[in-house]
Parts: C-alpha cells; sequence; structure tokens
C-alpha cells in the first residue's frame, strides 16, 4: 500500500500547469502561426492600397508641382519654377474673391432650402395617406436626374423666358415674363441645384423620422400638446443627429457645382455666378493657364479640407453628446 500511495501523483501535480519553458515554446509558435496567416492578407491588400495611393498622391502632387511652375498651352516653351507668382495672380484675380462670396453664397443658400424643405417634406410623408408610396418616389426623382440634364430642363422647359412653363403661367396671369436666367441668375443656380439636393435631404430625414417612438409623440398629445410644439421639442430634437450628417455631406458635393453653371449661366453674367469652381475651370480651359488654374485648385482642395475638419467635428460632437444622453 505505501509503494502505491507513493507512486501516485498528488493532486497538486496532477493539476499543476505546464513549465513556463513550455508556455513560452506554445506562445512562440500560436505568435509565428498568427503572423504567417497575417502576411498573406497584407499581401492581397497591397495592390489595392497602392493604387488607392498612386490614383490620390499622383494627381495631387502633378497639381502641386504645376502650381510652382509657369506653365501656358498657348506657350510651352516659357515654362520653369516661379514660386508663390501662380498664387499671387490668383489672388489679384478680380474674378477670385467674387467666386469665393458666390460659392459661399451658393452652399448656405441650397444648405438652407434643403434642409427646411427636406425636413417639412419628412413630416408630411411620414403621416399616412393614400397613394404615399408613389408619391414618395415622385418626391425622390429629381436626385437622380444629371446635373446636366437638370440644368438644361429647367433653362429650356421651365425658366426660358419665351417657352418656359413659367413665362406661360405669367402671360397667362396677365404679367411680363422673366428672364431668369438673365436677370436673377444666382437665384436661378440656386433653385435648380436646390430641386436636385432637397431629394437627398428628404431620404435621410425621413428615415430618420421613422426611427422616433411613437409613444413620445402619443404622450404629448395626451398631456395636450399640439403639432407645433410637438415637431419644435420632439420632432426636430430626433432629427438633430440626420440634419448634421445632411449638412456634411451636401457641404462637401456643394463645393464642387460646376455642371449647372456651365450648362445655364456660364459663369455670367460677369462674374455673378462664377463660382470657385467654374474660375479653376475658366482659367484652365477657357485661358489655358495650367499654372493659375493649378493653384486655384490646390486653393479649392485646402478650402474642402478645412470645411471638412469643421464639419466632422459638429458631428462627432453632435453624436457624442447624444450617446451622453
Amino acid at each position: 500500500m505505501s509503494s502505491i500511495s507513493n507512486t501516485s501523483p498528488m493532486p497538486s501535480e496532477a493539476g499543476a500547469s505546464p513549465p513556463s519553458s513550455q508556455k513560452s515554446r506554445r506562445g512562440k509558435h500560436i505568435k509565428h502561426a498568427g503572423s504567417e496567416r497575417f502576411l498573406p492578407i497584407r499581401l492581397l491588400q497591397t495592390p489595392a492600397v497602392a493604387l488607392l495611393f498612386l490614383w490620390m498622391i499622383v494627381p495631387l502632387a502633378m497639381t502641386v508641382y504645376f502650381s510652382f511652375n509657369r506653365y501656358n498651352l498657348m506657350s510651352p516653351d516659357q515654362t520653369g519654377f516661379i514660386g508663390l507668382e501662380n498664387y499671387q495672380f490668383l489672388l489679384e484675380d478680380p474674378a477670385f474673391w467674387p467666386s469665393i462670396a458666390n460659392t459661399a453664397l451658393l452652399i448656405g443658400s441650397v444648405l438652407g432650402i434643403s434642409v427646411i424643405g427636406g425636413t417639412l417634406l419628412a413630416v408630411l410623408f411620414d403621416q399616412p395617406f393614400r397613394g404615399r408610396g408613389i408619391a414618395r418616389l415622385l418626391v425622390i426623382g429629381p436626385f437622380f436626374v444629371m446635373p446636366t440634364v437638370a440644368a438644361l430642363i429647367w433653362k429650356n422647359m421651365i425658366m426660358h423666358p419665351v417657352y418656359g412653363m413659367l413665362a406661360f403661367a405669367m402671360r397667362h396671369l396677365g404679367m411680363e415674363p422673366i428672364d431668369w436666367l438673365a436677370e436673377y441668375p444666382m437665384l436661378s443656380v440656386i433653385i435648380i441645384v436646390s430641386w436636385q439636393w432637397i431629394p437627398f435631404a428628404f431620404l435621410i430625414l425621413l428615415t430618420a423620422l421613422q426611427s422616433l417612438d411613437v409613444d413620445q409623440k402619443e404622450a404629448a398629445q395626451l398631456d395636450g400638446a399640439g403639432p407645433i410644439r410637438i415637431f419644435f421639442y420632439i420632432v426636430l430634437p430626433h432629427l438633430k443627429r440626420a440634419i448634421t450628417v445632411v449638412i456634411m455631406i451636401e457641404t462637401i458635393f456643394l463645393l464642387s457645382v460646376f455642371a449647372e453653371i456651365f450648362t445655364t449661366t456660364a459663369g455670367g453674367p460677369g462674374t455673378e455666378t462664377t463660382n470657385l469652381t467654374y474660375l479653376v475651370y475658366s482659367i484652365g480651359l477657357q485661358q489655358f493657364d495650367i499654372g493659375i488654374a493649378s493653384a486655384g485648385g490646390i486653393f479649392a482642395v485646402v478650402l474642402a479640407n478645412i470645411v471638412s475638419f469643421f464639419l466632422v467635428r459638429m458631428l462627432a460632437k453632435n453624436l457624442k453628446g447624444a450617446n451622453e444622453k
């Protein structure tokens, strides 16, 4: 009995962990196996990352290069490094500061119209009525129309002073038709662009509104709150994050509005509808000065990044505040 008791393992020995040397070898083996699996993933990702890097960096690097060089297609023999002269010529261009003002006016006006119009349409189409699905499709439709086609429709079928629908309605009411694109060019461009972006705001805000708990509205109605108070104290705070997303996305895209201006007013009369995008186009492809146009492109990239930085911070702050609640 004594020999059996001496050879049997103790409970502590049977449940003991393996030695530290075995642990280290096993850890190294697992780590090595993980690195072997991770390495092919990196190799598979490399072509896509390299292509994306070249796609973004090469055009930007070429733009920066041309912005510091004299390069006019009308004088290809006159080239060379000129430092910041292209930026100086751009800042001294009489159309530069009006283009910045027009860009800010266009973005601010379209944002205001699209956010307010999209919110009201979202509240309206959130109510049940017959044919709501078809009506929603009709409202969303303008967002899928190409900018050039939309500009042509508004220019020739709606705002034309002779054949347009507005001219026909004004003549029918005994009024003198208005040449909208000549007398109110910036307002006309704002209307056209807003017509395209209201459906986007409507779609985002309607999706957010459908996540609102109906019990909150019913409780407010039982407490005697009317539709206006429910809208301002329940619906609008609920749409706060969605409105921030709409503002951020639309601002980034509205910085590059071009087709509507090119098709309708060509930046005129004068510089009344020339934004920064159209100014860069006119300098590069109408005046054939690639150097100054590249300087304008770099300025546009810097401006877009500054705006995006503040918009992303605003969105992050909004989301953080909503999560804390």
